[in-house]
């Protein structure tokens, strides 16, 4: 098992790894909507949305993985009304066929992000 890092995706806040490689498997940690050379949230869903999964998608590559090779994604949003609206920008990030996925409503997320999005995929 290896640890992955990367400063194109904003540092762990707590004792995880952005990622985990075990064996042909990359466990990627969620990813809030935090750029990671600013340090700046967006407002709205959408963009907070594209940050997200623009993090994860930076974590995968330096896990040797990429999203097309993502097999599990779960999203956590604090509102369920904008189920559509994060839609729309997941399918900028995958394509057929896409990984499963679940999308759930919490309460509250780190930093009051509207956001988290993590991943399990495959290195091969």
């Amino acid at each position: 098992m290896r640890s992955v890092t990367t400063d194109k995706a904003p540092a762990a806040v707590g004792p995880y790894s952005q990622a985990v490689v075990s064996g042909a498997f990359v466990f990627a940690s969620g990813q809030i909507p935090v750029n990671p050379e600013t340090g700046d949230i967006p407002e709205d869903i959408v963009d907070q949305a594209r940050q997200a999964l623009t993090n994860l998608k930076n974590v995968l590559k330096a896990s040797g993985s990429g999203m097309d090779k993502a097999v599990r994604i779960t999203v956590y949003i604090t509102d369920i009304s904008a189920f559509a609206d994060v839609n729309k920008v997941y399918a900028e990030f995958f394509k057929e066929p896409y990984p499963s996925r679940s999308c759930v409503e919490v309460s509250k997320l780190p930093k009051g992000v509207k956001i988290e999005i993590d991943a399990i995929a495959v290195t091969y």
